[in-house]
């Protein structure tokens, strides 16, 4: 019995789950855990999780069936405009800031990451924001905005850009009009918003992947680290700062923090929300 329990197929998969994505189920959420499991057990017909923890590592669907389960564990809840501040302060006072750290330069662009996407809402915020500000402060800049997520599902919903009630409820009239057409009961994002965002399916783990960001003016990772164990988050944060450049922002969810996780990065207050930049000298008088 002592040695069945050393080896619970749940914890097993625990840990899996932790070495592959980084995402760590606490023991108060391994019945959560369990019942993603159970969702996946049912589609496959597999009978017990210790089948299932074989499926997961030696049966030739391993690769494909973590991901479907992924797909089970990380079900973002987002919206469009879900934070008005955040955008406010990337419109009037961030994008300012890198245009004039970038305005020396002959290539006029602009790379923005929205990490850990779910399903569009935050890129495609982002696009008619940036849409809004093309005739003035963006003229002549051209803008690449960089959809990722674990959620192959996500990744799929995004891509189609059709959204209901629940997530279109704080977009104001007018950017309905501008912005989207009416589809059915839901509402699809206009073909000059789709085609500013590129999407796709990422582990913010995998080193190898990661190195391919690089390049990048302004990150968003909202919301997705709370997934995250301290040792994961270093690993992530890393890769955030590496792929960074030395004039850019990160941004994460209003409740998270890198206090404790980062000291590469300084906190900087904007008037209505917070952001960090990379913290040498030289950038933290120019944030100032």
């Amino acid at each position: 019995a002592a040695a069945g329990a050393a080896v619970d197929p749940l914890i097993q998969i625990r840990d899996l789950v932790y070495k592959i994505a980084g995402i760590f189920q606490a023991d108060n959420k391994l019945r959560l855990l369990e019942d993603r499991c159970q969702k996946r057990m049912k589609a496959l017909g597999i009978p017990t999780l210790r089948d299932y923890f074989d499926c997961l590592t030696i049966k030739p669907i391993r690769q494909a069936e973590m991901v479907s389960l992924l797909n089970e564990i990380t079900i973002g809840e987002t919206c469009f405009f879900r934070n008005p501040p955040q955008i406010d302060a990337i419109r009037k006072i961030v994008l300012p800031r890198i245009i004039e750290a970038k305005s020396k330069l002959a290539l006029r662009q602009l790379r923005i990451w929205s990490a850990g996407c779910s399903t569009g809402e935050e890129p495609y915020t982002l696009a008619m924001m940036l849409l809004e500000e093309q005739a003035s402060q963006l003229k002549g800049w051209t803008t690449e905005i960089l959809a990722t997520d674990l959620n192959e599902r996500s990744i799929a919903h995004a891509k189609a850009g059709s959204y209901g009630d629940y997530s279109t409820r704080n977009v104001d009239p007018l950017f309905r009009g501008k912005y989207f057409l009416l589809s059915g009961d839901n509402l699809r994002v206009k073909p000059e918003v789709q085609s500013a965002v590129t999407f796709s399916r990422l582990n913010l783990l995998e080193d190898a992947r990661m190195l391919f960001m690089k390049g990048v003016d302004l990150i968003l990772c909202c919301d997705v680290l709370i997934y995250f164990d301290a040792v994961s988050k270093k690993r992530v944060i890393q890769h955030f700062y590496t792929n960074l450049l030395q004039h850019g922002y990160l941004f994460l969810g209003h409740s998270e923090s890198l206090f404790g996780v980062n000291d590469d990065f300084q906190l900087v207050h904007l008037p209505s929300c917070t952001a960090y930049v990379k913290s040498d000298k030289r950038m933290a008088d120019q944030s100032r």
